[in-house]
């Protein structure tokens, strides 16, 4: 792939974009991959929402979008939205585990 500089055209510059967004994704599908896995060790709505855990999600990924020149509002927000969506698909897990359970 072009360096953002060596892209000649905006058909350039889309392709690689659609490129990094596709590995975009798929990294998003293999963290949700581990997610799944994760809940193996959680038993309780408190393991899976891990308040601790999470500041410190924040706070490393906000430090890593300044060291890259990214707003780190944007990207606490991007992970804000994922850390709910994977927090609520733990505890529908949990709760089914529960159920097998009772």
């Amino acid at each position: 792939m072009k360096s953002p500089a060596e892209c000649n055209s905006i058909e350039e510059v889309r392709a690689a974009i659609d490129a990094i967004d596709h590995e975009v994704v798929t990294a998003l599908g293999l963290r949700a991959q581990y997610v799944k896995a994760i809940t193996r060790f959680k038993k309780t709505a408190e393991d899976v929402h891990a308040p601790v855990r999470q500041a410190t999600v924040i706070r490393q990924r906000r430090a890593w979008a300044a060291e890259v020149g990214l707003d780190p509002d944007v990207v606490e927000k991007v992970y804000r939205l994922l850390i709910d969506h994977f927090v609520a698909e733990e505890l529908k897990d949990l709760q089914l585990v529960e159920t097998d359970h009772s």
